[in-house]
């Protein structure tokens, strides 16, 4: 009997860096266009502030919603990544304080795209918190590196940090809230930092 032959699946290809190019310029011009215009912004509008035909945008995103999810989910991908590019060029201090300002931009950049996403299926606080994960991740790891370097004290929960600074999604209704998070971050670095070693009661007694 003849063999049967076994068929492979194809191999997956990557985008074309054209189709990628397009693609990320489709979300930075998205981005821009619902954060000023809301979510009825015209697709055909960012398409062509993209440079791009309506058809191409269509074959990426083939809904509103899908458009919008993706400009949210690219957005926290960046800060994702970003918490990686600060670890290799910074030390784990200065690289835990720059990703925490960077995340007070994101949730001020949120805030003016958040009418647009509340226009989808199920909302912001879906989108939000399908992202959750991501950035708790990102937020553990920058803490626990700063803490192996003897940064931060060897009692520091990262999840202290975590539910400190996600606090202010609570207050950017207030007049302020931006430069108030800006301090908390160095209110937080500064309070968790390591504990002075003080001299013993009998080198004080001869210090005097």
């Amino acid at each position: 009997m003849p063999k049967k032959k076994i068929l492979l699946p194809p191999p997956v290809r990557k985008p074309r860096a054209d189709a990628q190019r397009n693609r990320e310029r489709i979300l930075q011009v998205a981005k821009e266009i619902f954060t000023r215009n809301g979510a009825a912004a015209s697709l055909d509008d960012i398409a062509r502030q993209a440079g791009i035909g309506p058809g191409t945008l269509y074959r990426h995103f083939p809904t509103r919603d899908a458009l919008i999810e993706a400009v949210y989910r690219s957005e926290v991908e960046k800060l994702a990544a970003a918490e990686q590019r600060f670890a290799a060029n910074l030390p784990p201090l200065e690289a835990l304080r720059a990703w925490m300002l960077l995340f007070i931009d994101h949730v001020s950049a949120k805030t003016l795209i958040i009418p647009a996403m509340d226009t989808v299926a199920g909302g912001s606080m879906r989108l939000i918190e399908g992202s959750r994960s991501l950035i708790h991740a990102a937020f553990v790891t920058s803490v626990k590196r700063a803490i192996s370097s003897g940064d931060l004290r060897s009692d520091i929960d990262p999840n202290d940090f975590v539910r400190a600074l996600v606090g202010v999604f609570h207050t950017t209704a207030l007049p302020g809230w931006e430069p108030s998070a800006r301090r908390l971050v160095d209110i937080l670095i500064a309070g968790s930092g390591p504990t002075p070693k003080h001299p013993s009661a009998p080198q004080r007694m001869r210090q005097k």
